[in-house]
Parts: C-alpha cells; sequence; structure tokens
C-alpha cells in the first residue's frame, strides 16, 4: 500500500516590498523564469506531494494560470493582508478530500531551492510526531543591538534554531491555531508559532541551510547558483 499524499499551500499574495520595483517578488525572474514557478515545480516533483493550493492577492495580474504540475492539480484561492491570513486561507479552500486530520505542508513562495530529501524528511518524522519544520541549527554568534546599531550583548545560541518551511500540521489543528492567533491579535510570522501559542510543541527537523528564502535582491543570485546545484 503506497503512503499517503499530502496537499501543500503556498501563501503567494505578498509584495515582497524588500526586493523593490513594482512586480511582486515571487514573480521576478529567476533564471530566465519566474521565482514561483521554481518553487511549485520543486515541490510538484515530491511523490509524496499530490497537490498545490497557491494562494494570490486579489486580482493578480502575473499568475500564469497553471492548472497542473508533474500531473497533480494546483488550485488557487485569494489570500489576506498578512501571511497568515493566507495560509488559513488556502487551508480553508482545499478540497473536502483532505480530511480535518490530514496532514496539510506549508510552503513559502520565495524558497525555491527546498530539497525533495528534506521535505521527505520533513513528511516521515513530523508525521509521527503530530507536526514540525524544517529549520537548522544556529551557528553563527548571535548579537543583541542597540538603538544606534552598536552590539550591547552576545546572546546564547544554545537551543537556537533558523525556521524554514515546509511546515506540516493537521489541517483542522493549523487552522482553529492560526484563527485563535487572529482572534488575539497576534500576528505570527510562522505556522509553528501559532501552534506554539495553541500548546504545542512542533518538532524541529534539520534541513539542508541553502533552503534560503529570497527576500532580497542580492538573493536571487545566490538562489540561482543553488538551483544549479540542488534537487
Amino acid at each position: 500500500m503506497s503512503a499517503p499524499t499530502l496537499w501543500c499551500v503556498v501563501p503567494a499574495a505578498g509584495r515582497g516590498a524588500r526586493v523593490g520595483g513594482d512586480c511582486p517578488k515571487q514573480y521576478l525572474p529567476l533564471a530566465g523564469r519566474p521565482l514561483i514557478a521554481h518553487t511549485l515545480e520543486r515541490l510538484a516533483a515530491h511523490p509524496r506531494i499530490g497537490g498545490l493550493l497557491v494562494t494570490l492577492a486579489v486580482a493578480d495580474a502575473h499568475w500564469s494560470g497553471i492548472g497542473t504540475l508533474n500531473g497533480k492539480p494546483v488550485l488557487t484561492a485569494i489570500g489576506g493582508a498578512e501571511r497568515s491570513d493566507s495560509v488559513l486561507a488556502g487551508i480553508d479552500a482545499l478540497p473536502a478530500s483532505v480530511g480535518a486530520g490530514d496532514f496539510v505542508l506549508v510552503h513559502d513562495a520565495a524558497r525555491p531551492c527546498v530539497r525533495l530529501a528534506d521535505i521527505g524528511k520533513l513528511i516521515e518524522l513530523a508525521g509521527a510526531a503530530d507536526g514540525g519544520l524544517l529549520g537548522a541549527p544556529l551557528r553563527d554568534t548571535l548579537k543583541r543591538a542597540n538603538a544606534a546599531g552598536r552590539s550591547e550583548l552576545t546572546e546564547p545560541r544554545d537551543l537556537r534554531w533558523r525556521a524554514f518551511t515546509p511546515q506540516m500540521f493537521r489541517r483542522a489543528q493549523l487552522a482553529a491555531a492560526l484563527r485563535e492567533a487572529a482572534r488575539r491579535g497576534v500576528n505570527v510570522s510562522d505556522e509553528a508559532m501559532a501552534m506554539e501559542l495553541a500548546g504545542f510543541a512542533p518538532l524541529l527537523v534539520e534541513g539542508a541551510e541553502d533552503n534560503i528564502k529570497v527576500t532580497t535582491a542580492a538573493d536571487f543570485a545566490l538562489a540561482e547558483f543553488l538551483l544549479s546545484r540542488t534537487a
């Protein structure tokens, strides 16, 4: 009996203001094609991912209208003002075949270099632990700056991780956690934060540190280099 497939929600309603320009970051060219195209193709290439749900801005004129990738459905929904709003909209728009207790992945549109092996590792380990996320232990020395931009304290790095995506949680639990965070007025920065606020302790699954989030103009050149070397 083959392992069940999972749906992946990809929030893509933001503008990526730190890159600059009029075109949303996820549609800027990377190796000659839109950034989001690389991300979606990487996700669709994994055998355990059975479908993609992309959340878009209202009147998004840049979306190419992709309907399938690698024989897998690509659906869309309208996202919201914040990432958490878009993720919740995507979860709500998933097909009825995705049950309340089924796991759902969430992945940043701007992380095109995620490794297929890491996705598989997350699905295996977080699935056995009732949810988790990819990340990496903090290895650099961590400084706390003052208002003048001067280092005033060296923070301990023990037990501190950088959080990546995908993140994977059960559909109903994640939706409830996101709704509760919104009700409390907390703007959560990722799905794991919402789950933590709801009393869960998501499993941290170590993945490759080249799973970068393309955030600045300089990141595009690095991502292009990494895409030529990873799968």
